[in-house]
């Protein structure tokens, strides 16, 4: 009763740890890239307001989105790349990046058609390409520059069944914000090839001391016909649960992303689109204190990985909110997340989910409490004592 390409699609590894970790109540989890943060004031008073007073705030939208909301998104992409775009021919309103980029998957994948995307990876991108029909390209990631993917190995990945390059930086799952030299190479290789550029973009507001050499590949003009970007609202304003984003795209394709939008859900829901326009239009000072916060817990869990070093080695992330350690002496991530679960009652994401450069490292999603953090590691290092 199930189709074969269901039957081969695994749920996300990151889910699959969750789910497995959530039998043990004792166990503490750094799996999932939950926040811990709760959603601005200003975004539940305006949810607790239209609920109140709007009697259409329980009903569809048109799939593409409200117009209020798509004229605040155009903004706010305007303030954050410099580049104006046209709400009602550039932008559509997503429930979220997952859905996103699935229906734009669904829109320009056909049978065997390549994706490039960087290894490590995103694991639900691998999926979603290979659900849709398609066929993802590894771009390896050098641990030995920080993870950084080298440029010059992309010509080398791109036949003539290639269609797009997906790109997220900051990282998920090493934190690497890429180099603007290499964003500028992706973005004149692509032009070249005639490829989309998919920039997917839930952690640009976490680069930390980091911010003067992040550069926003979506702020240049010679990629706008070419490039697709998405914004979701879960991580910068902890809004997760709301299922809300905006995609910027080329023209050509809006129309037919906003009919599988509409076949697969008919609209983001509409209390969802008036949480993300009070999120834009309200006060930013969240932004500072997530931040801020994630900046130390980042300190804690890398003082914490040092104290380890007969079992971990690591790269220090410069954004988002993981980190992802080798184990040292260790292949066989799966059986080690499994039996740190088991024996230790730690949840970690096996790196081999993320791709073939992930074998033998683990994904550690620090945007937890402090609390969470400290006891995973005492736990840690009283299962594996020098």
């Amino acid at each position: 009763m199930v189709s074969a390409r269901t039957r081969e699609t695994p749920i996300s590894a990151i889910k699959a740890m969750s789910i497995r970790g959530a039998q043990f109540p004792d166990a503490v989890s750094l799996a999932w890239g939950l926040p811990s943060f709760r959603t601005p004031a200003h975004v539940r008073d305006a949810v607790a307001k239209a609920l109140s007073e709007d009697p259409q705030s329980g009903m569809y939208a048109l799939p593409a989105g409200l117009p209020e909301f798509r004229m605040a998104a155009a903004r706010d992409f305007e303030r954050r790349s410099g580049r104006a775009v046209d709400p009602d021919r550039d932008l559509t309103i997503t429930a979220g990046n997952m859905e996103g980029l699935n229906t734009l998957f669904h829109v320009f994948l056909d049978p065997g058609d390549e994706v490039v995307v960087t290894d490590p990876g995103f694991v639900s991108h691998f999926h979603q390409i290979r659900f849709n029909g398609g066929v993802p390209i590894n771009w390896p990631m050098n641990e030995a520059r920080g993870w950084e993917p080298e440029p010059d190995v992309l010509p080398e990945l791109i036949s003539d069944k290639t269609k797009a390059i997906v790109l997220v930086t900051p990282s998920n799952p090493t934190g690497r914000i890429l180099k603007e030299e290499t964003l500028r190479a992706v973005a004149r290789i692509a032009k070249e090839k005639g490829l989309l550029v998919i920039l997917d973009d839930p952690y640009s507001h976490f680069t930390y001391e980091n911010r003067a050499s992040f550069f926003n590949l979506a702020a240049l003009p010679e990629v706008a016909e070419s490039l697709v970007y998405l914004f979701t609202f879960s991580k910068a304003f902890a809004m997760s649960g709301y299922r809300v984003g905006y995609m910027v795209i080329p023209a050509p394709l809006r129309d037919a992303i906003v009919k599988i939008h509409d076949m697969t859900m008919i609209c983001t829901p509409r209390i969802s689109q008036v949480a993300a326009q009070a999120a834009l239009e309200g006060p930013r000072e969240h932004l500072v204190e997530f931040e801020r916060i994630l900046a130390r817990r980042r300190d804690l869990i890398c003082e914490r990985l040092d104290a380890l070093p007969h079992l971990f080695s690591y790269v220090r992330p410069e954004g988002a909110y993981y980190v992802f350690p080798k184990v040292l002496g260790e292949d066989d991530d799966v059986g080690f997340s499994h039996r740190l679960l088991d024996e230790a009652k730690v949840t970690v994401t096996p790196g081999s989910a993320f791709g073939p450069s992930g074998v033998g490292h683990v994904r550690m999603a620090y945007c937890v409490d402090d609390s969470a953090i400290e006891a995973a590691f005492d736990r840690l290092e009283r299962h594996f004592p020098r």
